[in-house]
């Protein structure tokens, strides 16, 4: 009996000496980087300006009409103006300065239609309106090298288009594979295309998928299937080596996929509640923006069980329904090592 006791001993110890071939995913550290004023809910859309300040609008479902809200940060994170974006609705999603005129146009989710906006009087005109009435679901929208803007619709599958200066939509893509009968229920999300302008990704947030449009002198192709198990796919943009950062908002994290669609990072993750009900590291991150060596994320901290939907609750709906300020993030736009990946 002893003899097999010092076998078991000596068995165990050469496990432990051995080398790990498993691996856990470096995420990074997630910093606070802004927190929106007291009393302010559900930050949602984000982008910058050439300047690297950072522009937010806020996804207000604790509120029952406009105006809505567009929060100017500095680069360090301080507040530098608060603006109501004149005749619209609470319901604020994406924004984008376009790149050809500069101007700041803003998804009004709620009014079905963007508008581009004065940021810093708030001042707003209706640049294009999503058909379909109610059924419409804009999302988010941007850009091709011609300055044409394109919107996700989350509710009809459809990308819409019109030109630079505005004026109406017309559908470039209509697609069962951009709706959904998931959670959260929204189909097509984030979109961006990739360096070549031959191919778009459309992030759909209730499938847990990412959609690959191909796209020939500006032509679409048939939209198909690019990967699967993105839990939550919500913002989406696209880096200078083609990868695609992934919002992942039911799994509180930002993924990383390379062009062939393989997982290369999972960044970022909750770690629960301030003292003061803000979010450490991610909570619902809906949208993110690059500037230099950061990567900007809203966390929406959206409890979807508590919104009419008719849903039972997603797992993190309690924390959501907890927090009292409301926050965005940052953390370093950098891809950590993996083990089997030059």
């Amino acid at each position: 009996m002893q003899r097999n006791h010092w076998r078991l001993a000596a068995a165990l110890l050469l496990a432990v000496s051995l080398p790990l071939t498993a691996h856990a995913w470096k995420r990074g550290e997630v910093e606070r980087f802004a927190t929106l004023p007291e009393g302010e809910q559900h930050p949602e859309g984000i982008t910058a300006d050439r300047h690297g300040n950072i522009y937010v609008t806020t996804f207000d479902v604790s509120k029952s009409g406009g105006p809505g809200k567009l929060f100017v940060y500095d680069r360090h994170g301080e507040l530098e103006r608060a603006v109501n974006i004149q005749g619209s609705s609470n319901l604020l999603l994406d924004l984008a300065f376009h790149p050809q005129s500069h101007h700041l146009l803003v998804i009004d989710f709620g009014g079905k239609r963007i508008l581009k906006v004065d940021p810093h009087t708030g001042a707003s005109w209706v640049f294009t309106a999503i058909p379909g009435g109610s059924a419409a679901g804009p999302n988010v929208l941007t850009f091709d090298q011609a300055g044409n803007v394109y919107i996700s619709d989350s509710f009809q599958g459809i990308i819409w288009k019109t030109g630079p200066a505005g004026g109406p939509a017309t559908a470039w893509v209509t697609s069962d594979l951009l709706k959904t009968s998931g959670v959260p229920p929204f189909g097509a999300n984030g979109l961006a295309f990739n360096k070549a302008g031959n191919a778009m990704f459309v992030a759909n947030t209730g499938n847990d998928q990412v959609i690959k449009i191909p796209v020939t002198g500006g032509v679409p192709g048939t939209p198909t299937v690019f990967v699967n198990s993105v839990n939550g796919a919500d913002g989406l943009i696209l880096d200078e080596d083609d990868n695609l950062w992934i919002c992942a908002n039911q799994a509180d994290e930002i993924v990383v996929l390379d062009p062939t669609g393989r997982v290369i990072a999972k960044l970022g993750d909750f770690d629960g509640l301030t003292r003061s009900g803000a979010p450490r590291g991610l909570l619902f991150p809906a949208s993110l923006v690059r500037v230099g060596e950061w990567i900007y994320v809203t966390n929406l901290s959206l409890d979807l069980s508590a919104i009419g939907l008719g849903i039972a609750p997603p797992i993190d709906a309690q924390w959501a329904a907890e927090v009292k300020r409301h926050t965005v993030s940052r953390l370093r736009a950098k891809i950590p090592p993996v083990r089997g990946l030059p």
